[in-house]
């Protein structure tokens, strides 16, 4: 994943003028701990490029999403981060108007329960399971077969 788009206008409110973006987005980061080590931040003209090296695909893939899903941001680039090869395939996912949480695990797992599953996979960007937004981009893992 290098370069991935976002909703401008939606999403969580982390900085006010692009000028902090860097150090408030790189902070937000750190503090849900995705597991990228030695974590740069650089945003300009809503674009954030973010650099280091992550534990696991899973943890430079939640710390797109978590920099994408904030006001203000339309595009993360993470091709300077290091990260092995993903163990487990994902979709994303753009939530729409009436979705929930149980209406996309029946879309993908074919059983509304499954939910949980979606809303560990995003913990860092879902703080709970009933407040998702329209345009928020989530990660769906793919169902075991």
């Amino acid at each position: 994943m290098d370069l991935f788009g976002f909703a401008k206008d939606v999403g969580r409110r982390v900085f006010g003028k692009e000028s902090e973006a860097d150090e408030k987005i790189r902070a937000m980061l750190e503090a849900d701990n995705p597991g990228i080590q030695d974590l740069d931040v650089k945003v300009e003209n809503g674009r954030v490029a973010i650099s280091g090296t992550a534990t696991d695909a899973v943890a430079m893939e939640k710390a797109v999403l978590m920099a994408g899903n904030v006001q203000g941001i339309e595009a993360v680039d993470a091709s300077a981060v290091t990260a092995p090869a993903p163990v487990e395939e994902v979709e994303y996912y753009l939530i729409k108007s009436g979705d929930t949480l149980s209406k996309i695990a029946k879309t993908f797992y074919g059983d509304a329960n499954a939910y949980p599953r979606i809303f560990e996979a995003n913990r860092e960007v879902i703080k709970d399971p009933d407040l998702i937004f329209v345009g928020q981009k989530i990660r769906i893992p793919r169902q075991v077969a």
